[in-house]
Parts: structure tokens; C-alpha cells; sequence
């Protein structure tokens, strides 16, 4: 008779749903997904939500497979040696194998006034709240995007199409990840849009108060409604659960996803920081990693030596607004190149990618083992960066 085994996923973002349909390969492991809400959020999409062009959620029904169980709950504290978790609704949830994808939301901005009066975007819940701020606003109130990467630039698009005066406040420059084509391309989008783009060492923002925006240099931005989108943070789960972490909180694994302290800890996503050298947060890592951390399961379960972390990166991919997009194509090691698709064309792969991203966990849903981007490899530019750090010994199954 075989045992079976109990697996208990924590996030029900893009790596949690991968790795949880994955799970259900074999029938005799039973897989448990506690997500704090009902619906699979799509993270990528939280600017169009805010600009009112999606809703930005997925019924689980439609991606995760019928043999995961779903619990609407939230992990309060992780139970090592019990192997156990604790609800905020109370009660524990036993597991033999433990997969930590909490993901991650906005972090402390740090700066005076702005977690009094700006608006992150990190989340569903911060999503919804600024979506009404942005209706109820006069259509020339002046709107002020904090932060130059990714969702900054997608916001301060969406939001400038749709006849909103926005200033974007880089801090630095605009797009780090793009190369000097891709980011002429995307300045020229948003201007076409009317959006105004400060950048460079004085476009700093050292205090938001209700209405302002205080920069470096001492200008003052009028501001009726401040968005608050640099930088991330991960839940202090992992920490307060007593379990090694980075300096930022991102669960510190060896190469094949295992807690450094639990080998029936295994980590994906945004909150994992594999051999200390964490990847960049994004659903583009996120999905291999639930996959890769799956399959670090499934392998221990079967008796086998887990395969270690193998991440190829494509590039980037920015909307700007529903009629204009870039795709910065890059080396497999995450390094922009000098090629960019723009324009239109752009607007349509991002689309493409978008939908293509829940395609994936859908059919992953429906054919556990089918998707395979976690196997392409990424090349050696990893093995060299692991060679000058110390080695960290993975814990003893």
C-alpha cells in the first residue's frame, strides 16, 4: 500500500499555482493551497485595474486543478519541527513537504508622509483602494507615479492615456533594466501620452505630504493623488517562523529551492533567495520556480536527487497604455541586449504574454508535467557567480 504524502503550498500567486497543480502528478500526494483570498490575482495587471481596462483576477477554478485544495486562510507561523502551520482563523494545517511562495507586496517606502499619503499598487487590496481615488479625482488633477521601473511606467502610461495629467518621478533614470534604444522609445511613449518623466539624482522624493511631492533639489510637485511603486518587500513569514533569511526576508534555499534549516522546506517565487543570489522578482521567475520547487518534491518523495535551479530570462516586457508596449529583449542571464520590439506591435506581445501566463498554469492545471520552461537552460553565468561565494550546506533530508 503506498503512503501517501501531504503537501502544503503557501501563496496562491504565480508560483504557488504552478507548483501545486504540478503536485498533483502523482496520486498519492495530497496538495493543500492556503491563499488569503479567493481569486488568483494577476499581479501583471494591477495598472489596467487601476485604470479601470481589468479587473485583474481569475477564477481558481479556471487555473488550478481539481485535485489541489484551496484554503482561503493566512499563515500566521511555520512549525518546523512539528511540521505544521498556524491559521488566523486558528487551527494547524500538517504537511510532510512545505512549499513557501508568500510572494511579495510593497515595501516601507522610508520616506516622511509616504505611507500617510501615497497609494502603493503592490496588491489586490492597495489596487482596489486607489481605483476609486482615481475616479473620483477631477480629470485635471495632478497625478504623481513614484518609482521608474516596470509597474511605475505601466501606471503612469495607463493613467496617461486615459487623459490623467501625470508626472513620473523616477528617482534616477527611467527603465534601469532597458537599454539606451528602448528607454529613448519608452520616454517618447509617455510623452506622446502628455505624461511628464523627471529623472536624474535630483529627482529623489524626500517627503509626500497630502497634496506635494517634495523632490532632492527642493522643488515641490503639486499632487492631488500621490502612487507610491518603488521597490518590493516579502512578508516577515519565514523570519518570524524562525527560518534563515536575506537581509530583505526571501527564504535562503540551496540551489534546488531546500531551506537551508528543513529540507522539507522548499521555496518559489518572489520569497525565495536561492544560495543567497535571488532572482529578479518577477511572475517570469516565479513560474519556473514553482515548477522547479515541485519538482524538488516530487524527487525527494520518489527518492531521487532534486535537479538544481537552471533560469533562463527572456527580457522585459512594459505596457504603455492599451495602444503602446516594449519588449527589452535580453541575455539568458537577465542582461538587456540592444534589440527592442515598440509601438504597437509591443502593445500585442505584451497582451500575448499576459494571456499566455495563465494559459500556462491552466494547462498545467489540466496536464500536470507539461510545462518545461524551467528545464531550458540559462547558460553558465550563474555556475560562475555560485563559484565566488561561499557555498552554503542544504539541509540533511
Amino acid at each position: 500500500m503506498t503512503e501517501n504524502t501531504d503537501v502544503v503550498v503557501i501563496g496562491g500567486g504565480y508560483a504557488g499555482v504552478m507548483a501545486a497543480n504540478r503536485l498533483t502528478r502523482r496520486d498519492d500526494v495530497t496538495v493543500t493551497l492556503v491563499n488569503p483570498r479567493p481569486d488568483f490575482v494577476e499581479r501583471i495587471r494591477l495598472h489596467q485595474m487601476v485604470g479601470g481596462s481589468h479587473d485583474a483576477v481569475v477564477d481558481y477554478r479556471d487555473i488550478l486543478a481539481d485535485g489541489v485544495r484551496l484554503m482561503v486562510d493566512t499563515v500566521t507561523r511555520i512549525d518546523a519541527a512539528g511540521r505544521g502551520v498556524a491559521l488566523a482563523t486558528g487551527g494547524t494545517v500538517g504537511y510532510d513537504y512545505l512549499i513557501y511562495a508568500v510572494g511579495s507586496g510593497s515595501a516601507d517606502p522610508g520616506v516622511p508622509g509616504a505611507a500617510e499619503f501615497a497609494y502603493p499598487i503592490a496588491t489586490l487590496e492597495a489596487a482596489e483602494r486607489l481605483r476609486p481615488v482615481i475616479e473620483a479625482a477631477p480629470a485635471t488633477a495632478a497625478v504623481t507615479v513614484i518609482g521608474a521601473g516596470p509597474t511605475g511606467i505601466e501606471t503612469a502610461a495607463e493613467l496617461a492615456e486615459a487623459g490623467r495629467a501625470v508626472t513620473l518621478v523616477c528617482g534616477g533614470v527611467l527603465g534601469p533594466y532597458l537599454r539606451p534604444r528602448g528607454r529613448r522609445s519608452v520616454a517618447g511613449r509617455l510623452a506622446a501620452l502628455g505624461a511628464t518623466v523627471l529623472e536624474g539624482p535630483d529627482a529623489k522624493v524626500t517627503a509626500v505630504t497630502r497634496d506635494t511631492v517634495r523632490l532632492g533639489d527642493g522643488r515641490e510637485l503639486p499632487s492631488e493623488v500621490t502612487v507610491w511603486t518603488a521597490g518590493f518587500g516579502v512578508p516577515d513569514l519565514a523570519a518570524r517562523s524562525g527560518l534563515s533569511t536575506d537581509a530583505l526576508g526571501r527564504l535562503l534555499t540551496d540551489e534546488t529551492l531546500t531551506s537551508v534549516d528543513d529540507a522539507r522546506i522548499v521555496a518559489a517565487g518572489d520569497s525565495a533567495a536561492p544560495s543567497d543570489l535571488p532572482l529578479r522578482m518577477s511572475c517570469q521567475a516565479a513560474m519556473p520556480l514553482g515548477a522547479r520547487a515541485a519538482d524538488t518534491v516530487l524527487s525527494r518523495i520518489a527518492g531521487e536527487r532534486p535537479s538544481p535551479l537552471n533560469q533562463v530570462f527572456a527580457g522585459q516586457c512594459i505596457s504603455l497604455g492599451r495602444r503602446g508596449g516594449i519588449f527589452q529583449f535580453a541575455h539568458r542571464y537577465d542582461v538587456a541586449v540592444w534589440f527592442h520590439i515598440a509601438g504597437r506591435p509591443g502593445a500585442k506581445l505584451k497582451e500575448f504574454i499576459c494571456g499566455g501566463i495563465v494559459k500556462h498554469l491552466s494547462d498545467e492545471a489540466r496536464r500536470p508535467g507539461s510545462y518545461n520552461l524551467h528545464r531550458v537552460p540559462g547558460g553558465p553565468h550563474r555556475q560562475r557567480l555560485l563559484r565566488t561565494r561561499p557555498a552554503k550546506a542544504p539541509a540533511t533530508p
